[in-house]
């Protein structure tokens, strides 16, 4: 297949088995046939007709300013072979908006990207203009108090599922961190919307409640994935290493977390024949928890105990020596909790930021680290998803849950291309449950 891109085309005119909360980690979705559509082969690759593009064709012809990475390109065959209906899977920081643009520029059809949060809509604003050489101001925005529509807008989730708006313009969706589609609320945008072309990205499309499977008939099936280890392995990433550092807990936190375990076991015991087995077991016990005060009681203590794990006071002491270790380099520390958060910054006189900090401040964190100013920062969950955060080539998991896109998010924020090697670090409380969730969380293992 030629290497150059096909001009595109001018208007016509917790336990491994008590703590299973829901279902099993998503793999990959199935894959499907996409239905089939006029279409006419250009330079080897598949393209919907003219005749088909017309009622959506954008007025002024787009051009791609930047050379994608083989894995993009290849993301992009893919999703037009599939009649351009479907998803792709790339790491973070592997440069899914790159995908988008491709897509974007080489259908040449209006366009309505679809994204979770404000920070987003504006980076990809800014990035459509940019890689697409379009005026920033005809690029459309919807959210965020903004209302302007373009040929090609950027909207959030809850501005899209509005009732009142009107999607029926647009010949192409794209879908942001695609893994929100799911949820009820936003099912609507897919299902009220005319475009017959309609591409989700995602970094693991796995969703606690297995609604992820609905994917396939909102956008498409899975057409093109790549995991972190094969793009590390070619460069395209940071080639990078994980380190499990272990901390006891202190003899006043273990005795209140046996003390805890114990009473969801004898629980999890005495009720096994109402609770069953397996991923419906966590189901029941909510289930039952809304008319029994004893099912109440223990899913606090469950939740008690997680949290004199993932916040054991040794932590902040493993955090401190491991940040000797990298005094020169830039480091993020990822915490489950504000509360930790917050107990980690005041401790090691470290800048935090979580849904709390105002916008002005938050912004002069991320930009004094993006400056080299600031070489060191704590967070919470707010910026896993949604938000340009600066290169970094240390990660510390001082907690984190079982989810294994959110390890996924948190080890993309130091995978961007460098030339030194990337360190991942999580911090496990032994003799706890925290352990097997580190393990459910991580979808490749390397030797440490």
């Amino acid at each position: 297949m030629p290497h150059d891109r096909p001009a595109p085309l001018a208007r016509p005119a917790d336990d491994a088995t008590q703590d299973e909360w829901a279902t099993d980690l998503f793999t990959a979705l199935d894959e499907q046939n996409a239905e089939a559509e006029q279409e006419e082969t250009i330079e080897g690759e598949l393209l919907p007709s003219e005749e088909r593009r017309a009622p959506f064709a954008l007025t002024d012809i787009t051009h791609l300013r930047l050379t994608p990475r083989s894995y993009q390109r290849e993301a992009v065959d893919s999703w037009l072979r599939a009649g351009g209906r479907g998803i792709v899977v790339l790491p973070t920081g592997a440069g899914k908006t790159v995908v988008a643009f491709d897509a974007i520029a080489q259908l040449g059809v209006r366009t309505l990207v679809v994204v979770p949060t404000i920070e987003l809509l504006r980076q990809w604003r800014a990035g459509i203009a940019e890689h697409l050489s379009l005026p920033l101001e005809s690029v459309g925005i919807v959210g965020g108090g903004e209302r302007h529509n373009g040929e090609i807008t950027v909207i959030t989730y809850d501005s899209a599922a509005m009732p009142r708006r009107r999607l029926d313009r647009y010949g192409l969706l794209v879908f942001d961190e695609a893994h929100h589609l799911p949820a009820q609320s936003y099912q609507t945008i897919a299902r009220k919307a005319a475009a017959p072309w309609r591409l989700g990205l995602s970094a693991t499309l796995e969703r606690a409640d297995g609604r992820h499977h609905e994917l396939t008939e909102l956008i498409g099936p899975l057409v093109y994935t790549r995991d972190t280890e094969e793009l590390s392995a070619q460069k395209h990433i940071a080639a990078y290493r994980e380190r499990r550092v272990y901390v006891d807990l202190t003899p006043e936190e273990e005795v209140r977390y046996e003390a805890l375990m114990a009473e969801w076991r004898w629980y999890l015991a005495t009720r096994r024949s109402q609770l069953g087995n397996g991923p419906g077991m966590f189901a029941e016990l909510i289930r039952r928890s809304g008319f029994d005060p004893e099912a109440r009681r223990v899913l606090r203590a469950h939740a008690e105990a997680r949290l004199v794990a993932l916040n054991a006071t040794a932590k902040i002491g493993a955090i401190e020596e491991v940040l000797r270790r990298h005094t020169g380099d830039k480091v993020i520390v990822f915490s489950e909790y504000v509360d930790m958060v917050d107990r980690i910054s005041r401790a090691l006189l470290l800048p935090a930021i979580t849904y709390r900090t105002p916008p002005a401040e938050r912004r002069a964190i991320l930009e004094g680290f993006r400056s080299g100013a600031l070489t060191k920062l704590v967070t919470g969950r707010v910026l896993n998803e949604g938000v340009d955060v600066p290169d970094a080539n240390v990660a510390i998991i001082a907690s984190g849950s079982a989810s294994m896109r959110e390890y996924v998010q948190r080890l993309g924020r130091v995978l961007r291309p460098k030339p030194e090697e990337a360190l991942l670090y999580e911090l496990i409380s032994r003799r706890t449950t925290e352990r097997n969730a580190a393990r459910r969380r991580r979808p490749t293992r390397r030797k440490e």
